[in-house]
């Protein structure tokens, strides 16, 4: 242990690492035109030095902020590492943030510097600044090339240039590097991660050294990880699971971190990899089992056979383990049996080979989604943490519930108050930035009431159940969970997102669904049902009886009061750039309920059709208007 208080900062993780393996061990490596392209420790530890002194060279100071804006690539690590060993705080941005979100995060945070990667991000802050939008940027520093070659704006700058700043200025300060890497504490802020904005405007949660590195600590205290191990890098470091895991505990626990060619080929990559490490958010998982299952039902019949009788015997192996029994001679065979005719090959194609546990974070998920995995003989654990609280709890393999998201970790206190979560453990954020009331509201006497509401089982197992002010309550005044009904319904293949409706004056629960446009479109071409648009198809019959059939199978497994009665099918899918959903695919459950509430009256009324026209934000920002009929389904 006080080992690991000498390295309590991520710079000081990154100089043991390379003290330690230097240019023996690869600690990234990133896929670029269909090769997988290396860097060791001494190439990491030497692109943050010259990074961050090249930073320093600019008039960068110690408490400055930065904003980082780009997918999962070396470079992005390279610059928070940067920033962070010059003293200063990392703030990332999604990368499909629009320009008034940029400007935002941008002004909020104080920003003086901004690494953007490619021309799409650059030209964002380029609009900005000139309607002097952002007017405390000094530099904007890109590291994809293609298409700013052109470009002559004097607040653009490459990678490659401020590294050689660096390297010049570095020539007359040669230890300024490891003398500032020393010089930070755990208590420094390393980073502020913006909250998902559900209810409001996102707040800027500061974060400490401590606090990043407690939750891989924490992790790594239940689920051994290996320096031989691999993650891959796929959530967007904007988001705080990606500090905790990604980066503070790559560099804790020295793995090698990938990243994959682009978004849309991370499935082709994770089976070349094979990482040893995973993960993803519920959303991803979720549409992992709709795309395995979709497949499966359009394979040969015979593997069909095969696939459902070795899951039927996957559920039963992973029954055993949850009761915590020993399978029978009998079953273990048979758990061979299923592994060798199925199993084995699904997990092969799914990038899963290697992988000894992944995890899922961020939002509930359906029990049902925890189970499948395990059977399949993948070992998903849904944890339970927050940007503010860090890591609270996690199942241990040998004592789990798929209801559950484990037990508390060693040094995090957890107790429940009126039904609230309420948490200490030393990797607390260190409260909002600009915002002393909000932290005041959240963080009492060293206790952080998360806003979510859960319960302890009676082997200390936590449960949760969903955020306390977003808990509906009828006319007859019966409480239910909108998110537990609506996690059930997105195990189904055919449904991608949905928002569960209710409230005091309603006798019953409604549903307004998305439709899973790909795996709904498959399944009415092979029975022959022609449509041309989204919208077409989500107000077919045929549709209609799909997703009614759906829902019965959810209502069968929840109370009466709270099953769904009436439903839509939604003409379009919610939208992040319409602010209907979060950068990280959370409903933003107040803005739906009030931008469709004529559709949500619909649902109370004696209708069974209602017109609608509906603002859309198309890719390219274009604004128009969806004028449509669509149908009010009763179940």
């Amino acid at each position: 242990m006080n080992r690991e208080r000498e390295f309590d900062t991520l710079p000081k993780l990154l100089l043991r690492n390379y003290l330690m393996y230097g240019d023996k061990k690869v600690a990234m490596r990133k896929k670029e035109f269909g090769l997988w392209m290396t860097h060791t420790w001494e190439g990491y530890y030497e692109h943050v030095k010259w990074c961050s002194i090249g930073l320093i060279r600019l008039g960068m100071k110690p408490g400055d902020k930065v904003c980082i804006i780009g997918d999962n690539d070396p470079q992005y690590y390279w610059a928070e590492l940067a920033v962070q060993s010059a003293g200063g705080i990392a703030i990332g941005i999604f990368i499909d943030s629009m320009e008034e979100e940029v400007k935002y995060y941008v002004n909020h945070s104080d920003a003086r510097f901004v690494f953007a990667k490619d021309q799409e991000q650059c030209d964002k802050l380029l609009n900005l600044n000139d309607r002097d939008e952002i007017p405390k940027i000094e530099k904007v520093i890109y590291w994809e090339h293609k298409g700013l070659w052109s470009y002559e704006e004097p607040i653009l700058l490459s990678f490659e240039e401020l590294e050689k700043l660096g390297m010049e200025y570095g020539l007359d300060h040669p230890r300024l590097f490891e003398e500032n890497v020393r010089g930070g504490k755990g208590s420094d802020i390393a980073c502020f991660c913006y909250t998902s904005g559900t209810t409001g405007l996102p707040k800027a949660a500061m974060i400490t050294h401590d606090s990043v590195i407690f939750f891989g600590r924490g992790i790594r205290s239940v689920d051994p990880w290996y320096d031989s191990d691999e993650y891959l890098s796929y959530i967007s470091p904007a988001w705080a699971a990606e500090q905790f895991l990604g980066i503070a505990s790559g560099l804790d626990g020295a793995l090698c971190v990938s990243f994959p060619e682009e978004p849309d080929t991370v499935q082709e990559d994770i089976v070349e990899l094979g990482p040893q490490i995973l993960f993803y958010t519920a959303r991803l998982w979720e549409n992992l089992v709709s795309e395995i299952r979709v497949k499966i039902t359009d394979t040969l019949w015979w593997k069909r056979l095969l696939y459902h009788t070795a899951l039927k015997i996957g559920y039963k192996i992973s029954d055993f383990s949850e009761k915590k029994e020993r399978p029978t001679l009998l079953w273990r065979a048979l758990s061979v049996f299923a592994d060798l005719i199925a199993l084995r090959s699904l997990r092969h194609r799914m990038g899963f080979a290697r992988t000894r546990v992944a995890y899922t974070a961020g939002a509930a998920v359906s029990p049902s989604i925890i189970r499948f995995f395990h059977a399949l003989g993948v070992n998903l654990k849904n944890i339970y943490g927050s940007t503010e609280a860090s890591l609270v709890t996690i199942p241990r393999s040998t004592d789990f519930k798929y209801e559950s998201v484990g037990t508390p970790i060693d040094g995090c206190e957890v107790k429940i108050i009126k039904g609230e979560i309420v948490v200490k453990n030393p990797g607390l954020f260190s409260g909002y930035f600009k915002d002393p009331e909000a932290t005041a509201e959240k963080i009492k006497d060293g206790w952080y009431f998360t806003g979510d509401s859960g319960f302890f089982d009676d082997e200390g197992h936590l449960t949760y159940w969903d955020r306390i002010d977003e808990l509906l309550e009828l006319k007859g005044g019966e409480k239910y969970s909108p998110q537990y009904i609506e996690t059930r319904l997105r195990f189904s293949p055919y449904i991608r997102d949905c928002i569960v409706i209710g409230g005091k004056k309603r006798d019953y629960v409604g549903c307004i669904v998305n439709i899973d446009y790909g795996n709904v479109g498959k399944w009415a071409e092979k029975r022959r049902i022609a449509y041309t648009t989204f919208v077409d198809l989500s107000q077919k019959q045929d549709v209609a009886d799909l997703i009614t059939g759906e829902i019965r199978k959810v209502n069968r497994k929840i109370p009466e009061y709270a099953q769904i009665k009436r439903f839509v099918n939604l003409h379009k899918e919610f939208d992040p750039d319409e602010a209907e959903l979060t950068r990280t695919r959370k409903l933003r459950r107040s803005f739906v309920t009030d931008r469709y509430q004529e559709i949500i009256k619909s649902l109370y009324l004696d209708i069974e059709t209602i017109r609608v026209n509906a603002p859309v934000t198309y890719r390219d920002g274009r604004k128009g208007v969806i004028k449509t009929e669509i149908n009010v389904q009763s179940v």
